[in-house]
């Protein structure tokens, strides 16, 4: 993934810099708020009207109602590398939050290494966190590099983490601990993350590499950089950043991703990268990829739109790129791994870091400097 531009102007257009003609229902970016560095947006799985959102340097921030509340939810800058791609990059409420009062974020480290920690909501006050109820759950080395550090968070509905690894940046040996399965670079992993025998977590019993060659926390392989990934039901989606060619998004359902190869870096997207370097099984093709030719460098992969303020764009898959702050949308067909209409909605937001899903199915974004509600 570039490096994050800095946020400017919100623009509105009928069309942007793919070409591409606006849908014909009109839509407008709200700001809800002023914010430093955000790049996740969440919400607890407690019926609550709280929004979380995440400030790279280290901070989760908490809206009520939508607005702002002066004081940080949770804030570990003291243990959070900041700095280009590194921070804090992601925020996942266990399914029992409510009652559990368990969250879990994914930051670079200052040793800089990708690692996921364990915290409590307070008892007493849940516009608060616990920072003394920090557990590490996984450390994962990433030598040599500040970039490609992934770094996702979803629970799926099987009740299990699932966690985005990018492959290591500029590592000695580009892409290679993408197709390795003894590292956990370039992965997407699925844990259980409750402790159990002495161990910080569990692995799911049918995880793809239990019992086989292979590090027992993967679920799928062959990624460059999926900075964005959601779950939505039974499906997968993760916007893969490519490295100089072509941008890519891959569609599954959950059970048909487990031990998939989505291919780097053998291919960037369609096509060919490094044809000596294949991963042990055939690569699944996205279902969608972009030219950087078109302008493009750095997709930010989004999610299935059930907004029902959003009619035009309900069932579509929402994305957009971080050079050129265009939001678009297609129709997948998961089933014939094929998309239709895609096309940008009408909305730019240069500096694009990522979108949030509300409570009602609100679509969120953030650029660099503010986090929008996108609405008729």
């Amino acid at each position: 993934m570039a490096k994050f531009r800095s946020p400017l102007k919100i623009l509105f257009a009928a069309a942007c810099c793919l070409g591409a003609a606006a849908p014909a229902f009109a839509l407008q970016a709200v700001s809800i708020g002023n914010f430093s560095s955000p790049v996740d947006i969440r919400v607890a799985p407690d019926q609550s009207n709280r929004l979380y959102v995440v400030e790279q340097s280290g901070k989760i921030r908490v809206l009520q109602n939508e607005v702002p509340v002066a004081t940080a939810f949770l804030n570990i800058e003291s243990i959070v590398d900041f700095g280009g791609e590194r921070g804090l990059l992601s925020l996942a409420f266990a399914p029992d939050y409510a009652t559990s009062r368990r969250f879990y974020v994914l930051f670079v480290n200052n040793s800089g290494n990708v690692e996921v920690d364990e915290f409590l909501r307070s008892p007493a006050n849940p516009l608060r966190a616990q920072a003394v109820s920090r557990r590490v759950l996984l450390k994962i080395p990433h030598p040599n590099a500040g970039n490609h550090n992934g770094g996702q968070l979803q629970f799926g509905a099987d009740g299990f983490l699932y966690i985005s690894v990018g492959d290591g940046g500029g590592t000695a040996t580009p892409g290679e601990p993408a197709r390795d399965l003894g590292s956990l670079l370039g992965k997407i992993l699925r844990i259980n993350p409750l402790p159990s025998g002495g161990k910080a977590y569990q692995i799911p019993p049918d995880n793809p590499y239990v019992g086989k060659t292979g590090r027992d926390e993967i679920y799928a392989y062959g990624l460059r950089n999926p900075w964005r990934m959601a779950l939505t039901g039974h499906l997968i989606m993760i916007g893969d950043v490519g490295q100089g060619d072509e941008e890519e998004v891959d569609i599954l359902r959950i059970p048909a991703a487990k031990g998939v190869n989505f291919g780097w870096p053998q291919f960037e997207g369609n096509l060919v990268h490094d044809n000596s370097k294949p991963g042990p099984d055939p690569a699944v093709f996205p279902i969608h990829t972009y030219s950087h030719g078109s302008g493009g460098c750095a997709i930010m992969g989004g999610h299935i739109v059930n907004d029902v303020q959003l009619p035009g764009l309900k069932g579509h898959y929402i994305y957009g790129d971080n050079c050129t702050g265009e939001i678009r949308s297609f129709l997948p067909n998961v089933s014939a791994q094929t998309v239709s209409g895609d096309s940008a909605i009408g909305i730019s937001l240069p500096g694009l870091t990522s979108f949030g899903r509300g409570r009602g199915g609100q679509v969120y974004m953030a650029d660099f400097g503010k986090v929008y509600r996108l609405e008729p």
